[in-house]
């Protein structure tokens, strides 16, 4: 094995091992009042499908995702994102790839590996908590998953350690209810203001459905027993 695979097996190794927080004792998040998507593959759609209308692109120009960044994929799958932010933010940027199925991940790894992606590692998260390393990401991208999340608010509630100053977490969803696969705009946006986050764009992506929305952190965070519900 050469210098460098060695080196980007050892960041992958690292990231899966390293980063996990103490849980909060005895925190009681309020639940989600909507129905939680099962996750049913770990492939949001055909990857020549989405390079055909220009979804990277389009998603990380409204990001501004630029060179040397870090930038944390939640839910990344069989990585689309991952294997295409990699080159993007270049030597000086990193990528997480996070998903909570381990097959995923082992599938994800060998993905990363073949493509000699040395500035991307991986993550097994927990379904309320994606355990990233605090304070180190410019954007947290969650791409055509929130839905899928079991605990949305503990969820998000962990995910304001993980950013930088200044970072801002990037949703992309359907417009369309949970059951559905999607998550309504007014929906998202209350359940993310209730952990104290605040929507400061929102565009509808052109071809389809779907939506761009970018939060930022506002204010303390909130302590678990003080989140109000959203109704859907």
């Amino acid at each position: 094995m050469s210098t460098r695979m060695r080196g980007a097996a050892a960041f992958l190794v690292l990231a899966l091992l390293g980063g996990c927080r103490q849980q909060e004792e005895k925190a009681t998040f309020p639940a989600p009042q909507r129905p939680v998507a099962p996750i049913t593959s770990s492939a949001y759609r055909d990857e020549d499908a989405r390079d055909s209308v220009g979804e990277f692109e389009t998603v990380t120009r409204l990001a501004e995702v630029r060179p040397g960044m870090s930038i944390a994929d939640i839910g990344a799958g069989e990585g689309y994102y991952t294997v295409r932010l990699s080159p993007m933010v270049g030597r000086q940027g990193r990528v997480l790839a996070e998903d909570i199925v381990p097959e995923t991940i082992r599938a994800l790894g060998q993905r990363v590996q073949n493509e000699r992606l040395d500035n991307v590692a991986l993550k097994l998260g927990q379904p309320n908590d994606p355990q990233l390393p605090d304070r180190s990401f410019d954007r947290i991208l969650m791409i055509h998953m929130y839905h899928e999340i079991a605990q949305p608010f503990e969820f998000l509630w962990h995910l304001r350690d993980d950013l930088k100053n200044g970072g801002s977490i990037v949703v992309v969803d359907a417009d369309r209810s949970t059951d559905r696969h999607g998550t309504p705009p007014r929906l998202l946006v209350c359940e993310f203001n209730a952990v104290g986050y605040e929507l400061k764009r929102f565009e509808r992506l052109p071809d389809s459905e779907s939506y761009f929305a970018w939060f930022e952190a506002q204010g303390p965070r909130p302590e678990p027993g003080a989140i109000p519900s959203c109704a859907t």
